[in-house]
């Protein structure tokens, strides 16, 4: 199984469609990474993940907005493409599986009364958990590195 996890913001309001019968929640997260280049310039990467979450529930859709922070869980797509340019391109995709709304968003603020919930297709609340679990200590080998 491969499981892609994501947590960003949505670059604009969601879309709910009806397709065969079931309802499809289509939104895109935005990550944006800082980092600096070889010559020490501070360098933006942005990484756009477009995702359908197929779900009875679409309530939660009013709540999907731009700006909007969410972590998201699925299983990942990648198409390839020719885009106007001539240039191959790709596009990462998810059908999400897992749903959570972090804190509010640009046009709302801490006082929404709806700052954070877990929405799954495994279960029925809406309600923030929390999970919490030691973190073990230890000096990594040097075997145990994946590069």
């Amino acid at each position: 199984m491969i499981k892609l996890q994501v947590i960003g913001n949505l670059g604009k309001d969601c879309i709910v469609k009806e397709v065969n019968g079931k309802n499809v929640i289509n939104f895109s997260v935005a990550h944006t990474e800082k980092f600096k280049d070889g010559q020490g310039n501070l360098k933006e990467r942005t990484t756009w993940v477009e995702c359908a979450y197929w779900t009875d529930r679409t309530a939660v859709s009013q709540y999907l907005t731009k700006g909007r922070s969410v972590y998201a869980e699925g299983a990942p797509e990648a198409d390839a493409y020719t885009n106007k340019e001539g240039q191959a391109a790709a596009t990462l995709r998810m059908r999400v599986q897992s749903l959570q709304l972090l804190g509010g968003n640009s046009s709302e603020g801490s006082s929404s009364g709806y700052n954070q919930g877990n929405v799954s297709n495994a279960g029925t609340s809406y309600a923030p958990t929390v999970k919490t679990q030691p973190v073990a200590q230890s000096a990594p080998v040097e075997d145990d590195l994946p590069f």
